[in-house]
């Protein structure tokens, strides 16, 4: 393999995941991704105590991550080979991190009340 073209890539990608599930991880990706800019142009603001509880959750994410890459490809941490190995899980472990915090955002920020709001019946 002489280049990486966005082609062969996809292929690797399928072939390493299985081709539902990478699918499935880029649908949800797009869906997230709604979401998020929805959720932004909704409110026309960042909320920021959401946005501190969300980068609270970054570390589960990064982890879950790492762990979800070294399942699929049946891999273990004695596994490493090199500096490249270790980049691609810190690459790995950070693109789970701010997944991880924008769903947690779009979550908190979908199903919030709005301060103004009052129960139905009160």
């Amino acid at each position: 393999m002489k280049e990486l073209t966005l082609e062969t890539l996809i292929a690797v990608l399928e072939e390493m995941f299985g081709t539902a599930l990478f699918w499935a991880m880029v649908a949800a990706a797009a869906l997230v991704t709604a979401a998020w800019v929805y959720v932004l142009v909704r409110d026309r603001a960042l909320g920021m105590r959401q946005f501190l509880i969300a980068q609270l959750f970054m570390p589960v994410g990064a982890v879950l991550a790492v762990w979800f890459v070294m399942v699929m490809t049946h891999s273990r941490l004695a596994d490493i080979g090199g500096p490249v190995d270790v980049i691609i899980f810190l690459g790995v472990a950070a693109m789970g991190a701010e997944g991880t915090a924008i769903v947690v955002y779009v979550i908190e920020r979908m199903f919030r009340r709005r301060a103004g709001d009052r129960p139905v019946g009160v």
